[in-house]
């Protein structure tokens, strides 16, 4: 027997029924997280298949291959890693010989993480992927485009600070008991 479908009003009457949704298609944030998602794991699936090195490892590559070395907390900074992951990945990295740590000669309790000969090899090998990756990506922009786009995506992240500020606020007026279950995160920010 074939199914019928359910008139406009009905759909209309259950979705008012059920309150106000979001319309993804006009949602930046499912956007965002949708592409990043797809472009991290197809990334992590290519890079593990080549070199046997994660997205986060490779993360960590870029950013030394730019500053040479650096510590654990800049690095989760700059990431968005926790301190966990963080930890866990520079003793896979060393172990394989492509960091080198060492503490902080200023702060004896910081770690700091060098690139090696051989996480340089391996970062300019998946770099190769990378670009190629990009140039895919982004090919279905004019050159205009590409640079509107990245200046977009450089406000939007400099303005992450103010949409955390927001969502505090939010809580503290609406959801108060959850800025006490976040406890000191919101007092580190």
């Amino acid at each position: 027997m074939p199914r019928t479908k359910t008139p406009p009003a009905r759909k209309a009457a259950s979705k008012a029924a059920a309150g106000d949704v979001i319309n993804l298609d006009n949602y930046a944030p499912a956007y965002l997280t949708w592409i990043a998602n797809k472009l991290s794991s197809g990334a992590s699936q290519a890079y593990l298949a080549a070199f046997d090195v994660g997205i986060e490892s490779w993360r960590v590559l870029v950013l030394l291959a730019i500053e040479g070395s650096i510590s654990a907390q800049k690095a989760c900074g700059v990431i968005g890693m926790d301190k966990a992951s963080m930890s866990r990945c520079f003793k896979s990295m060393q172990a394989r010989g492509f960091i080198d740590i060492a503490l902080d000669p200023e702060d004896g309790r910081a770690r700091i993480a060098t690139l090696t000969q051989a996480g340089r090899a391996v970062h300019d090998q998946i770099r190769d992927i990378a670009m190629e990756r990009e140039r895919a990506f982004m090919s279905v922009l004019t050159a205009a485009e590409r640079k509107l786009l990245l200046d977009l995506l450089r406000r939007l992240h400099e303005n992450l600070p103010a949409v955390e500020t927001a969502t505090r606020a939010h809580l503290s007026r609406h959801h108060p008991q959850a800025l006490r279950r976040r406890g000191s995160k919101d007092s580190e920010s």
